[in-house]
């Protein structure tokens, strides 16, 4: 497809105007942040400003009132949302990639259908179509389908406006991606659960109890099975994985930012006491600059990767059905290349970064453990062993990888 000058004119000029809009939601959120993330309340109003914003429905075609941006501007927002706040943007990322779910797993004209009422709406999406979770039973009947079981985790429980959620159909034991009415009969949302990060992301357990779903409202089939989902459908993994990318940047370059601002003028936790100070001015300890510089190059490598990641999945998504197996399960690959590296990366930043300021850095007002929690949080629910096994896989064997969806 080749796009005109005016057209790229055009696309940077909304990209720009996204990410202004991206910022002020940020510097907003960064406020009160540490106060809300104490408190651990449901971000309803987060969400409603979210909603005015125009955000939630970025990614939505501009045919259907939506805003029609794509991934690499959805990615960019996520991040910088993340960076100020871990709950909403963790939130945010994945609404984004369950609204654009009917993509990959419906056909043209049911996808076209639920993005137009959820553009009408401004839905905020929420569930969770991981293998890890135990499936919900989905089961026929002469008006549609029943939906029966527990979800132990969904992301947005108790404030989305639809949940995505995967269910095996009774009989067959096929999963499927299912979309449901939380506010019908037979939903219920549960609490929040006990985690020590992520606790305003409105994360929970979801009960389902012969809840009713439209016919229509079966998106597609999530099958790792050959052959079952086109080349094109399993480009959904790493769009998924590259979500999880930009929360764990966003998050690093956060506590990052804040740390630097807190550290200005003020003594090293490693700077001796001595009757010879060092100069007056920006900070001059050795061991400081040094870990800084090394956090700097952490970011900035995981940064680079991500941004090749992102490049060759736009790239993909481009090429519709017209992408092959072999280019999908490269992008696939270059998804967990860079979602290993993120993850370390949060993981390094958010632990370390604390060491600089020392003491203070513990203080319950600053509120820099949160990063450390968010970043933990989400960490552990996917462990970089998986993707480095199947990037090992594919490096010496040429294996694709197994179609998974993070949770």
């Amino acid at each position: 497809m080749t796009v005109t000058a005016d057209e790229a004119t055009g696309a940077g000029a909304a990209r720009a105007d996204w990410l202004h809009i991206a910022r002020e939601m940020a510097d907003d959120l960064a406020t009160d942040a540490a106060e809300r993330e104490q408190a651990g309340k449901a971000p309803l109003d987060e969400v409603a400003r979210l909603r005015e914003s125009g955000l939630l429905t970025l990614l939505a075609p501009a045919e259907h009132a939506g805003g029609g941006a794509d991934w690499r501007t959805a990615y960019a927002v996520v991040r910088t949302v993340a960076a100020a706040d871990g709950a909403v943007g963790h939130l945010l990322g994945n609404h984004y990639f369950l609204s654009h779910s009917a993509r990959f797993f419906a056909g043209p004209a049911r996808a076209a259908r639920i993005e137009r009422d959820a553009a009408a709406g401004r839905w905020c999406w929420g569930g969770g179509i991981a293998s890890h979770e135990p499936p919900l039973v989905l089961t026929p009947t002469s008006r549609g389908y029943l939906l029966n079981g527990r979800q132990r985790y969904a992301t947005g429980a108790g404030i989305a406006d639809r949940l995505v959620v995967r269910a095996a159909e009774y009989g067959t034991g096929e999963p499927l991606a299912v979309l449901v009415d939380p506010a019908r009969p037979g939903v219920v949302s549960g609490s929040g659960g006990d985690t020590f990060g992520l606790r305003p992301a409105a994360g929970g357990g979801v009960e389902f109890d012969s809840a009713p779903v439209a016919a229509g409202d079966v998106l597609g089939s999530l099958s790792p099975d050959e052959c079952v989902l086109s080349p094109f459908s399993s480009l959904a993994a790493p769009t998924a994985r590259l979500v999880s990318v930009q929360f764990c940047l966003g998050v690093a370059e956060g506590l990052l930012a804040e740390v630097r601002e807190h550290g200005r003028g003020k003594r090293s936790s490693w700077q001796p006491f001595s009757p010879q100070p060092w100069p007056d001015g920006p900070p001059h300890d050795p061991y400081a600059l040094t870990a800084y510089g090394e956090l700097a190059v952490v970011a900035r490598a995981a940064s680079a990767l991500a941004e090749q990641a992102v490049d060759a999945l736009v790239r993909g998504l481009a090429r519709g059905e017209d992408a092959d197996d072999e280019e999908c399960a490269e992008i696939a690959i270059l998804a967990s290349v860079a979602e290993s590296a993120a993850s370390r990366a949060a993981q390094e930043i958010t632990t370390r970064a604390l060491d600089v300021i020392g003491p203070d850095g513990a203080s319950a007002r600053h509120g820099f453990d949160r990063f450390w929690r968010n970043a933990r949080t989400h960490t552990l629910r996917e462990p970089v062993a998986h993707r480095l096994r199947e990037v090992g896989d594919y490096f010496l064997n040429g294996a694709h990888p197994p179609f998974t969806l993070p949770a």
